[in-house]
């Protein structure tokens, strides 16, 4: 069975901090148990999500800009508005076009995220 952390159920996104997510990236974990988290990545133009795996499930919500998405072997040029799914263990990364940001929910939660996280 999943453990709920000890924070409030609802989340203000202006209590939450921004963290470093590598050159041009910052990400903010918003909601999550053992078994969902949702993420808010905000991009500077040209900044890149290096092509990674990871044995979680990924759905993202394009939020603002563009992002030149690579799933796999697939590319594709994304906008505000759109959302792609990652099954787990598949190559994906990004490139935003433009300052842009993205919602990203993960099942599991990224244990990763929330060892190197300042969460209050």
């Amino acid at each position: 069975m999943s453990s709920v952390h000890a924070y409030s159920r609802f989340v203000a996104a202006e209590d939450r901090v921004w963290e470093s997510g590598g050159a041009g990236v910052q990400r903010q974990i918003l909601g999550h148990d053992d078994l969902l988290m949702m993420v808010r990545v905000r991009f500077e133009k040209d900044a890149i999500g290096a092509v990674h795996t990871h044995p979680h499930r990924q759905v993202t919500f394009i939020e603002t800009g563009s992002f030149a998405v690579q799933i796999g072997d697939d590319k594709k040029i994304l906008h505000a508005g759109d959302s792609f799914f990652v099954p787990p263990d598949i190559p994906h990364g990004v490139v935003a076009l433009s300052q842009a940001s993205l919602v990203d929910v993960f099942s599991p939660a990224r244990q990763d995220f929330l060892n190197a996280s300042s969460l209050p």
